[in-house]
């Protein structure tokens, strides 16, 4: 599939840039390898904690995930269905306030991000071509549908990187020198 770059907005350069050269169905795929491969007793071992004070907890970033992948995907069946409409835009700072992800145990936010992305993965598995060409006319910019799916992929590797940066420290570096 052809990425055309004309009249997308600007973050959909960074969306690309993560999601690199892999073809939409492998990205998808991959992202679910990933969400498997969670080590949860280590996000145990973390708990609630933000790494800075006013930051999410690690459960509200799953709820986070969670939530935004459930809006791209209606987005995207309004989009291949030639509903007409343009989809509001949110804001995830409310959505954050409201959400009860803390009192929701680790387990159950993960489980729920496998199955939401198999149900992504099996909704664009059934769209054709012509449907993930069709073009998206947002509130603020366009794109080919096929984006959102990449959208949803880099909005996980974007998150993941957070959580591996800000909340898991990377290993003490040994120098015998």
């Amino acid at each position: 599939m052809e990425r055309s770059k004309a009249n997308q907005p600007d973050f959909l350069a960074y969306v690309l840039n993560l999601n690199g050269e892999v073809e939409l169905p492998e990205s998808l795929r991959l992202s679910l390898v990933t969400i498997n491969d969670i080590n949860i007793a280590q996000l145990k071992r973390i708990g609630l904690k933000t790494y800075e004070e006013g930051k999410w907890s690690i459960h509200k970033i799953f709820q986070h995930l969670i939530d935004w992948e459930r809006i791209w995907c209606y987005r995207a069946v309004i989009f291949a269905r030639g509903e007409g409409s343009i989809p509001d835009g949110h804001d995830q700072e409310i959505m954050g306030e409201n959400a009860n992800a803390d009192e929701l145990p680790i387990e159950q936010l993960i489980n729920e991000l496998r199955i939401v992305r198999q149900s992504t993965i099996n909704m664009f598995e059934s769209f054709n071509q012509k449907i993930l060409e069709t073009n998206c006319k947002f509130f603020e910019y366009e794109m080919p549908l096929y984006m959102i799916g990449y959208t949803i992929t880099a909005h996980q590797i974007h998150h993941f990187n957070i959580i591996r940066e800000k909340y898991i420290s990377p290993a003490p570096i040994i120098n015998y020198k």
